[in-house]
Parts: C-alpha cells; sequence; structure tokens
C-alpha cells in the first residue's frame, strides 16, 4: 500500500531546471547516478517529472522514450531528509502511467536501490538484452566500462503492441 504524500506532482518547468540538477548531482557526487549538466536538463525538461511541496521541488524522475516499446526511469532523486516518505514511489508510479499513456508498456532502470525498484514491480534482467542505444550516457560516466549498477525492467499491463 503506497502511502499518500502531501504535495503535487507535475511536469517540470524551465525555471524547475535547477532544483532538479541540484537534487540529481547531490546523489551524483555520492556516486549513486550520472551527474546531469544543466545543459542537459533544459534540452530534457520534458521528460521530468518533479514532486514540489509549498514551492520547493522535494523530488524528480525523469521518463526517457528509447524505442517503439522502451523507455527508462532515470534520475530518481529525493531531497535528502525526504526520503523514506512515499515521494520516489509516487514519482515513478507517475513515470509508469505516463509510459502507458505513450504507448509503451516496457520500463527499465540501471540502478543501485534494486529493493525500492522490486518492491515497485521490477525485476532484473541481464544488461546484455537492451538495446546499445540505452549506453550512450554511459561514455561519460566514470565507472564506464566496468557499471555495477542492476538492470531492471517492468512489464506494465496495457495495450499490447
Amino acid at each position: 500500500m503506497s502511502r499518500s504524500v502531501p504535495g503535487t506532482i507535475r511536469k517540470a518547468k524551465v525555471q524547475d531546471a535547477e532544483s532538479i540538477q541540484f537534487l540529481v548531482n547531490h546523489y551524483a557526487k555520492l556516486g549513486l547516478m550520472l551527474p546531469r549538466s544543466i545543459n542537459s536538463i533544459y534540452e530534457n525538461i520534458r521528460e521530468f517529472w518533479v514532486y514540489e511541496e509549498d514551492g520547493t521541488v522535494l523530488g524528480v524522475c525523469a521518463l526517457s522514450v528509447f524505442w517503439d516499446n522502451l523507455a527508462e526511469v532515470r534520475s530518481l532523486a529525493v531531497a535528502p531528509g525526504h526520503t523514506g516518505k512515499g515521494i520516489g514511489t509516487a514519482l515513478v508510479k507517475r513515470a509508469l502511467e505516463e509510459s502507458l499513456e505513450l504507448g509503451i508498456n516496457r520500463v527499465f532502470t540501471l540502478t543501485y536501490q534494486v529493493d525500492f525498484f522490486r518492491k515497485l514491480g521490477f525485476r532484473e534482467i541481464d544488461k546484455n538484452t537492451l538495446p546499445h542505444k540505452i549506453w550512450r550516457d554511459c561514455i561519460n560516466c566514470v565507472k564506464f566500462p566496468n557499471c555495477d549498477e542492476t538492470a531492471m525492467e517492468i512489464i506494465l499491463e496495457g495495450e499490447e503492441r
């Protein structure tokens, strides 16, 4: 059973770019995700969902479309001090809803938070089953080519393609 969060989940606006970058790069500095440049965030602002409470962005999640039936949940970050409140779960669920709205029912993630995603219905998969184009951002990672993230996917119920 998911908890109800008191804030609002909405599509990101360009005014949210710096807040998004701050949250993502906070965890990137800890080695938990790839950093995002402000330019990359502006270029991909339409991919982002934000969780806002009292005018402050406290969480972010992106849905990146890769192919006709493949998308990635990425850049999931919740402000320190606000984790464990259901914000991340609510953001991922909204991204998955959007995926179905787009007609995409296969969604993957590369993560260190295996238990979190498993609770949402994702299952571990072999990274090699993913198309090569998903590795486009990995070239910038300090861990490339020795990625230690776990690949996970979920097949959403909805229109079969």
